[in-house]
């Protein structure tokens, strides 16, 4: 009778075999249905080893402490999604002059020079769906065109999306000052706040949106306890 790591190294190929039996191979032979099993499991090893591998190699962690109460800190530095009104707005401050340099080096690649979308980017969304200006009344049309300018009701998700979510390939490396500078560039060539205001905490919630009442309140306040 077979011991199966026995079986399983039998069915490895041979450099294994000279590693595991000191230099020679194993040539005696294994009956198919334990050949089978063993397979089997080199497959199944094979599966979760190689993504493991894969993982470490990639800088993720090999311990996760799962089951470990997370620190005030920890959940500070992920818990930065900021609401409609601005609570939690970070310190810092930018401008339009500011929010251009921005912009041409972490957004337009993607975006646009124009803000108008750029098309035909492998793995990304059409070049409409990343226009950020323009399609003011166009709603209500058979043809909507979605943007910051046209549907987003609050300025200040426009501030927390950058900050959480751009740029597409490095998230999270703006500092604050570039965030609100960005997003001060972006209101500005949408024709929603003059190229002279200054964007930062207390500016911010008070940008009035062009579809600012587009949207209603949900009347199910239950559904949201």
């Amino acid at each position: 009778m077979y011991i199966l790591g026995d079986v399983i190294l039998r069915c490895w190929h041979p450099a294994v075999q000279r590693v595991a039996y000191g230099g020679a191979a194993i040539p005696v032979g294994i009956p198919r249905r334990q050949k089978s099993i063993a397979i089997t499991f080199i497959a199944g090893g094979l599966a979760l080893a190689v993504p493991a591998a894969l993982a470490y190699a990639q800088g993720y962690p090999s311990r996760y402490d799962l089951g470990t109460t997370a620190t005030q800190q920890e959940i500070a530095e992920v818990a930065i999604a900021i609401p409609a009104d601005g609570r939690g707005l970070p310190p810092g401050r930018g401008d339009y002059s500011a929010g251009k340099a921005v912009y041409e080096t972490a957004c337009a690649a993607c975006h646009g020079p124009d803000l108008k979308g750029v098309a035909g980017l492998p793995d990304m969304p059409s070049g409409l769906a990343l226009r950020l200006i323009g399609g003011r009344g166009t709603l209500a049309s058979a043809n909507p065109v979605l943007t910051v300018e046209s549907y987003w009701p609050y300025a200040t998700t426009l501030f927390d999306y950058i900050r959480r979510a751009m740029p597409f390939s490095t998230p999270g490396s703006l500092t604050n000052d570039e965030v609100y500078a960005a997003t001060a560039y972006i209101l500005a060539e949408g024709k929603i706040i003059d190229k002279t205001t200054v964007i930062d905490a207390e500016t911010l919630p008070k940008v009035q949106m062009p579809n600012r009442d587009g949207f209603i309140p949900d009347p199910r306040p239950e559904m949201f306890k």
